[in-house]
């Protein structure tokens, strides 16, 4: 599987339209068949004509690709089923309610891990993600099968300054909960999950279904000992008149986010005892958590 790579001239940069291999309306002729251990797995809720677009370039650079529509009226499954239905790398798996994102990748999950795969990198339907990296980050879980790989967003200038600013609060949360595991960014969904701990942990818990998906996913494989490695991600932000669709509430889902992280702060204190010798055992090792740079934080520049 050809490797894209996150410096290729072809991207003009953050917030920059992000390069296809193909025709979007094409097939990809140099895609291999379909991965057997990893797939790419896309929750969708109401995201329109975007989501066409996105699932292209996920096929073009990636299969499988699955896409689980979450309850959405929109008629988006009707359009990826007429548009996508004769590409065998392709998969739509339609829910009858809306249950949330966290609710949507569980699904696909469970199906997943099924069928025998893995691994699933997990992406938004809205364009947010770059689809050029998908192979860069399968490739990093190629590499460490056992490790949830967490994307690092670049931003550019289209990004909301309330947005990027606002997520420093659950970030500053995240790490405080782990003891500093190495959680790069805890609201960035652009991820390649390790299905079988993922599964353990969802399953174990009513929680983590909607809003609170990634940061909680991020916080509880950090406490179960699952390593982390963080790799750059380039973001954007569409707008209205590009096709950008946005369920964000920011009332709802931030009480949402802090109820989640009292839950996490209770959680963590009687994990303490683990959490301090895993971090005294790691920095006896010099084994820092690890950064697409492979240098500990303290070396980053």
């Amino acid at each position: 599987m050809p490797m894209p790579n996150l410096s290729d001239p072809g991207w003009s940069g953050p917030g920059q339209p992000y390069p296809s291999q193909t025709d979007p309306g094409q097939t990809n002729p140099g895609r291999s068949d379909p991965d057997r251990s990893r797939l790419v797995l896309i929750p969708s809720y109401d995201t329109g004509p975007r989501l066409l677009q996105t699932v292209r370039e996920a096929c073009a650079a990636w299969a499988p690709v699955w896409v689980v529509v979450d309850g959405s009226t929109d008629g988006s499954d009707v359009l990826l089923r007429e548009a996508m239905g004769d590409d065998p790398g392709f998969r739509l798996i339609a829910l009858p309610a809306n249950g949330g994102k966290g609710a949507a990748v569980l699904a696909g999950l469970r199906l997943a891990a099924a069928e025998g795969f893995r691994q699933a990198l997990v992406m938004d339907a809205d364009g947010q993600h770059p689809a050029a990296s998908i192979g860069a980050f399968m490739a990093a879980a190629a590499a460490a099968p056992d490790a949830l790989i967490l994307g690092r967003p670049v931003f550019g200038a289209d990004a909301p300054l309330l947005r990027v600013r606002g997520r420093r609060i659950s970030n500053w949360w995240a790490n405080l909960e782990t003891l500093g595991a190495g959680i790069g960014d805890s609201l960035f969904g652009f991820r390649v999950y390790p299905i079988a701990p993922l599964l353990r942990v969802m399953q174990r818990h009513r929680w983590m279904r909607r809003f609170d998906f990634d940061p909680e996913a991020a916080v509880r494989l950090a406490w179960a000992g699952v390593p982390l490695v963080n790799l750059p991600a380039p973001v954007r932000y569409l707008r209205p008149a590009e096709g950008g669709v946005s369920h964000f509430r920011y009332g709802r889902d931030n009480l949402l986010l802090t109820w989640m992280h009292m839950r996490l702060v209770c959680g963590m204190l009687p994990r303490l005892p683990r959490l301090f010798t895993r971090r005294l055992i790691a920095r006896r090792l010099r084994r820092p958590p690890r950064d697409a740079t492979g240098l500990p934080p303290a070396t980053r520049r």
